[in-house]
């Protein structure tokens, strides 16, 4: 697979209007796992692009994505979350954006159910070795 083919693969994922909230993501990510715990915890429906899986090796595909997202993002790290097609950022980029209300109105905006009743701050879902102690 070249370049071209993983510029393609990411227009066409962070285009599907049928799954607006798209996280290119590491399996073994701790910060990956937080912001999955987080939409869990708000019952968003996402899809993952687990970048590092056997499906994303072959040809090191996986890591011509990271490069084309890179590239257009201006961010190396991982997670990456699109909503709508809408870069958010990256794990503490969401939380920050849910705290303002940034992330509401894009989920808003692309029709995307959520629980907007959840109190739970969420910088609580981030690694306890990240937690002030």
């Amino acid at each position: 697979m070249s370049t071209k083919d993983a510029e393609a693969f990411v227009d066409n994922v962070i285009g599907d209007a049928a799954a607006p909230v798209v996280i290119f993501a590491l399996e073994w990510c701790e910060f990956c796992w937080s912001v999955r715990k987080f939409m869990a915890s708000r019952d968003i429906t996402y899809k993952a692009i687990e970048l590092d899986s056997v499906e994303y090796q072959k040809d090191l595909f996986g890591r011509k994505i990271r490069d084309v997202l890179a590239a257009r993002t201006g961010f190396s790290t991982i997670p990456q979350i699109f909503i709508g097609g809408t870069f958010v950022g990256g794990c503490t980029d969401m939380f920050d954006g849910w705290n303002s209300g940034e992330v509401q109105a894009l989920l808003q905006t692309n029709n995307v159910a959520y629980k907007g009743d959840v109190v739970k701050e969420p910088y609580s879902f981030l690694p306890e070795w990240l937690h002030p102690r």
